[in-house]
């Protein structure tokens, strides 16, 4: 499997676990290979830093918790495994610009800071086609019409 491939399947995993301990020590072991290789396999592939990544993916995830539910913002922090109500706070308005209060509390729902999934080749650009283009011959204008 190619490495676009182990990453998109580290990416589906990754997903289905932000609510469980998730240290680079055990991600490596589920990909199989050193933290080393594992974070600069993901940085080439992704263009993010795997902790920053699975932070700002569980940041997200709580933040749509945050507006559908009426769970206290204290078992959300800890449901995406922050260790106190003040980290998660601090991270939070960090991504958000807002605190979990406020942003609850906002009569809007903007989208800024919401980190998507990352979804590896589910797009591909349209196969390119080269063209040559006619001669172009520039027409002479009268400079005095545009005085």
């Amino acid at each position: 499997m190619d490495q676009a491939g182990i990453i998109r399947d580290l990416l589906s995993w990754l997903e289905g676990h932000l609510d469980q301990p998730l240290s680079l020590d055990n991600v490596a072991a589920k990909a199989g290979y050193s933290k080393w290789h594992l974070q600069r396999m993901f940085k080439d592939v992704t263009g993010h830093a795997i902790g920053a990544y699975i932070r700002a993916r569980r940041l997200s995830k709580s933040a749509v918790a945050l507006r559908l539910t009426a769970r206290p913002i204290l078992d959300i922090a800890l449901q995406y495994r922050f260790d106190s109500q003040q980290t998660f706070t601090r991270a939070f308005k960090k991504q958000f610009s807002l605190t979990p209060a406020l942003y609850r509390r906002s009569p809007d729902w903007s989208s800024f800071g919401m980190r998507p999934p990352l979804r590896l080749g589910e797009f591909t650009l349209p196969k390119h086609e080269f063209i040559t283009l006619p001669p172009h011959s520039a027409a002479w204008r009268d400079p005095e019409l545009y005085l």
